[in-house]
């Protein structure tokens, strides 16, 4: 019955073919472990409780060399969630803004962005990343240049950033009555300062958000019953500004320059070119793809909507903003997930800049040193899947609410 019966022999094949991919993995598996036995390399990861040794340059968490491997592994996601958080707003911000000008009706416009975009989705990224280290490399000004009388180079933004060869020096925020930082997970590996300055800032924050929220919510309910809707946007502005600015005046906030000291430029917040080539590389490159996307969705959206917003009096901007692009974001969002997916991944490529990441730490470095080879990349394709998985759930949660609900 299981074999001739129609209505079984679907399961029936299934089932076999799934204890068979089994049975298949569990071949490889054993014969995998016993080789590396035979090696003398059994599979265990002892090693990542051993000292790093090695140095990471850029890094947003406290570090030194005599660390665990574990923990430079753990520094180094942290510098891939970096560049791909920055990459993704960048690139969606560029990719929106070239997919409505490919639609532009002023025809030179238009060839613009259409070449920009053939040109950065035909060259592969990697050529991109090692261009734009060579750029930032080669044609900016040394520390030595801002030196002196003669100097040939100036800060920008009222001599408050520096843009070097070396990487470029923004200004440091500080606190001079500082509420202190809290320490997680003790000397952990994953061990992590959370500064209570920040945390008291993004508190007010989303509570200035959900106040706005109610006050745009009470403004609705009006026009909804007398038809008028009053004025909010500058209670909105105070409510939002107000309470940060009097928050960052308790703390004592300002600003901490870097200054040129000896050979090189000291304080402030230094944003190396191996970070900058990469995040400049990964978001104008994912950003040609995502222009496409953009274009794509606003094309599928019927041009008899914007021919009645046109006749309601709306202008072309309105029109864009209000009308167009909420609906596209329907037919915008389910590919734009792959193209944040490939971004992050892409990601993996720092190491031809010397951006250490966790391909750079887990999969470069310590995977060198130790020999565990089997053992770092397996960490590394469950690192990589985790993060891809958790931005697919993110904008996936994301597309469910702007989708449209039949009745």
């Amino acid at each position: 019955m299981l074999i001739y019966d129609t209505r079984y022999r679907s399961f029936t094949i299934q089932a076999v073919a799934l204890l068979g991919f089994m049975l298949f993995g569990a071949w490889l598996i054993s014969n995998t472990i016993t080789n590396l036995q035979t090696l003398g390399k059994p599979v265990q990861f002892g090693f990542l409780l051993e000292p790093a040794q090695y140095d990471i340059n850029q890094r947003l968490l406290d570090y030194n060399n005599r660390d665990t491997h574990l923990r430079a592994a753990f520094i180094g996601l942290t510098n891939t969630l970096l560049v791909a958080f920055l990459g993704c707003i960048a690139a969606t911000i560029l990719g929106v803004f070239v997919g409505v000008l490919r639609l532009s009706k002023n025809w030179l416009v238009a060839k613009i962005m259409a070449v920009y975009v053939e040109v950065f989705r035909n060259v592969p990224v990697l050529l991109w990343i090692v261009l734009a280290m060579a750029v930032l490399i080669e044609s900016l000004p040394s520390p030595k240049d801002f030196r002196g009388d003669n100097a040939t180079a100036s800060m920008s933004f009222f001599d408050s950033v520096a843009v070097t060869n070396r990487g470029v020096y923004i200004p440091e925020p500080l606190f001079s009555r500082s509420l202190g930082d809290v320490h997680l997970l003790g000397d952990s590996p994953l061990r992590m300062d959370l500064s209570l300055d920040l945390l008291a800032i993004v508190l007010v924050i989303i509570a200035s958000i959900f106040a706005i929220k109610k006050v745009n919510a009470r403004a609705t309910a009006i026009q909804n019953s007398t038809g008028l809707r009053p004025t909010t946007w500058h209670v909105n502005l105070g409510i939002f500004f107000v309470p940060l600015i009097v928050l960052l005046i308790a703390l004592g906030f300002h600003l901490g320059y870097p200054e040129l000291k000896g050979f090189n430029f000291q304080g402030g917040t230094h944003l190396r070119n191996s970070l900058t080539a990469l995040w400049l590389a990964l978001s104008l490159y994912t950003a040609a793809f995502i222009a496409e996307i953009v274009r794509a969705g606003i094309l599928a959206i019927s041009h008899g909507q914007t021919e009645a917003a046109g006749a309601l009096g709306l202008r072309p901007k309105r029109i864009m903003s209000l009308v167009v692009l909420p609906q596209a974001l329907r037919v915008i969002i389910p590919p734009l997930i792959s193209n944040y997916l490939n971004l992050t991944k892409n990601s993996s490529l720092a190491i031809a800049v010397g951006y250490m990441d966790i391909t750079g730490t887990l999969g470069g470095i310590t995977m060198n040193q130790t020999g565990r080879e089997l053992e770092s990349v397996l960490m590394l394709m469950l690192a990589y899947l985790i993060i891809s998985l958790s931005i697919s759930a993110v904008m996936n949660w994301y597309n469910s609410r702007v989708k449209l609900v039949e009745r």
